[in-house]
């Protein structure tokens, strides 16, 4: 039986508030993703998904616990390796896009492939297309619709082939059509590709678009709990 691509035990992070109090924010005993399997996660603002996520992609390190992705142990490695990891393994769509204000979406694309196997023109080029984006390579993201800018962010999280896409709340700046097409692209996208889709939303109408929805409230064993320090 193959391992699954993500696997994660015993995480747990805090935060120091500053009257001294350490919330925790993360603690979930167990999770794991299969590889080429799309799973939404159900969860409010503040609940700690986005966090999370972070750690999942090595942009936060824990305070205890093992993220296995694809065999290596994220939250062992030191900050450069973790950083190489996310890079050629996980592509990451955010809330808010995130994407570079003073380069054109063919930019935003490459600069992404930049940090992983090397720029390749075509492919995102190819990516840019693929999303309706080909009519406008060369805009950049203020000259693009809050729609057409999910889009672009959709292209450069694809843009290194992940194994990996977290999407957190992607869908959460849309209007209702932006949003449902927003959601049916990514999840085509990432079918075509063959890269496992980790969502997490509080839409109760995206979140019924998956068959496999875990609630985040009830793997976080940290939610409403304040530690003194």
């Amino acid at each position: 039986m193959n391992s699954p691509l993500l696997k994660i035990k015993g995480l747990k992070k805090s935060f120091r508030a500053p009257d001294g109090t350490v919330h925790a924010i993360v603690d979930v005993g167990e999770f794991s993703l299969d590889a080429q399997t799309q799973v939404g996660l159900a969860g409010e603002s503040g609940s700690g998904k986005t966090t999370f996520l972070n750690l999942i992609a090595g942009i936060l390190k824990p305070d205890a616990g093992q993220i296995f992705l694809d065999g290596s142990d994220m939250a062992a490695l030191t900050e450069s390796k973790r950083d190489r990891l996310r890079a050629t393994k996980i592509g990451y769509i955010f809330q808010t896009f995130n994407l570079l204000q003073g380069y054109t979406c063919l930019e935003n694309v490459m600069l992404g492939m930049s940090f992983g196997a090397g720029s390749d023109r075509a492919f995102a080029e190819a990516l840019l297309k693929r999303v309706g984006l080909g009519d406008r390579l060369h805009h950049r993201p203020r000259q693009l619709s809050t729609g057409q800018q999910q889009r672009a962010a959709v292209a450069r999280a694809l843009a290194n082939k992940p194994k990996l896409v977290l999407a957190d709340e992607p869908t959460g700046n849309l209007d209702h059509k932006n949003a449902r097409d927003a959601l049916t692209l990514i999840r085509e996208a990432c079918k075509e590709t063959g890269a496992a889709l980790l969502l997490v939303s509080h839409d109760r109408e995206v979140l019924g678009q998956f068959e496999n929805v875990n609630d985040f409230h009830k793997m976080n064993q940290s939610i409403a709990k304040e530690v003194e320090a």
